[in-house]
């Protein structure tokens, strides 16, 4: 939301908001006419063969109303936060603030007694590790699950297998920045035979079954379109997020058919960045605590 209402698109909540309110003021402002003397003139339409309207002015008490409407509507703007971030710091957004204030009064030094130890000192703190875990939970058992074992398409967290390197500056840098993962689609460069030839060779590189005739031939194609990323021996490469595919660890399934799925149609997978909303200290003890899960 925070990125809805700045900008180009703080500007437009704004003018549209202003606008809807100088036309209804121009409606009002516009039939603000007094009743003239002698007879009232029709509008010139018919309804029904016989059906007219009279030209006559606005009935006061409905003008009264609309005006009260307007007034309203203004004094409403003026509290929350209807002219984009204006006035954000008022009403609920003031609340919010002075809730976050107080936190931060409260927790800021145990935050700051934190961040000035390492990483692994971090890791080792049961305190730490426990304020470390909540924060896990609440912002990333969603994905990773509660025990940080992941789901399909999400990594597993409690292993030695890392997607993008699991050194205590690779954690931080992935919780900071995110991540965007993106595997090529092949199906179309490959046809429906080729990419179950490179198919079983993925297979045959971590052991599992496979056909040794499809490897033989993958293999060549391995070679030409995906040593690039995973490297000659496929165990990948952390710089690109290119998964290690010589192992036992597998980010959607290492069956023949879901191999072939992201062969053909690739995988698209994003990591959100934490580090602007949780910020620096938060961000080194949820480093701690990943970091802690895999030394279990």
């Amino acid at each position: 939301m925070a990125d809805f209402i700045s900008g180009f698109w703080n500007m437009y909540v704004m003018v549209l908001v202003a606008l809807s309110i100088l036309f209804c003021v121009f409606v009002l402002a516009s039939n603000m006419t007094k009743r003239e003397k002698g007879p009232v003139e029709l509008h010139g339409h018919v309804w029904d063969e016989t059906i007219a309207e009279y030209n006559n002015p606005l009935p006061r008490w409905w003008m009264y109303l609309f005006w009260l409407t307007i007034i309203f509507a203004v004094t409403y703007l003026a509290i929350y936060p209807g002219f984009g971030d204006v006035n954000q710091h008022r009403g609920q957004w003031a609340q919010y603030d002075a809730e976050m204030a107080k936190a931060e009064e409260r927790y800021g030094p145990i935050f700051a007694k934190y961040r000035e130890m390492d990483v692994m000192a971090v890791a080792a703190d049961p305190e730490a590790n426990a304020m470390g875990k909540r924060l896990f939970l609440t912002y990333c058992a969603q994905c990773h699950g509660s025990a940080a074992q992941g789901n399909k398409g999400f990594p597993n967290l409690t292993d030695d297998e890392w997607q993008w390197g699991g050194d205590p500056e690779a954690i931080k840098a992935t919780i900071t920045g995110g991540r965007m993962g993106i595997m090529t689609p092949f199906g179309p460069i490959l046809g429906g035979e080729g990419v179950k030839d490179v198919a079983n060779y993925v297979r045959s590189l971590s052991g599992l079954a496979h056909d040794s005739l499809r490897a033989q031939r993958g293999k060549e194609a391995f070679d030409t379109n995906c040593v690039a990323c995973h490297g000659a021996d496929g165990t990948g490469n952390p710089m690109l997020g290119a998964p290690n595919l010589a192992n036992k660890a597998w980010l959607y399934g290492s069956s023949e058919a879901t191999i072939v799925e992201t062969i053909t149609h690739g995988r698209t997978n994003q990591m959100p960045a934490f580090g602007e909303f949780l910020g620096e200290d938060k961000v080194h003890l949820l480093t701690a605590y990943v970091l802690s899960l895999s030394k279990q």
